[in-house]
């Protein structure tokens, strides 16, 4: 699983923080969904994940 318990509680605490800011957005919904993907072992979940590691990976080619 290329994302680890880390990951997923760390959305985790970002859907709280972003619900308890105020009211939900559609970036906030869209968090909640990768959270949900995550969690879930649906046929679609596989194809989130890698889109999810492909970003991941390009924000750690990033030079400064």
């Amino acid at each position: 699983m290329a994302l680890s318990i880390s990951g997923v509680l760390l959305l985790g605490i970002v859907i709280f923080l972003l619900t308890r800011k105020g009211g939900l957005k559609v970036s906030h919904a869209v968090i909640c969904a990768l959270l949900g993907f995550y969690l879930a072992d649906t046929a679609i979940a596989p194809g989130i994940e890698a889109s999810g590691a492909t970003f991941a990976s390009l924000l750690s080619d990033l030079n400064p």
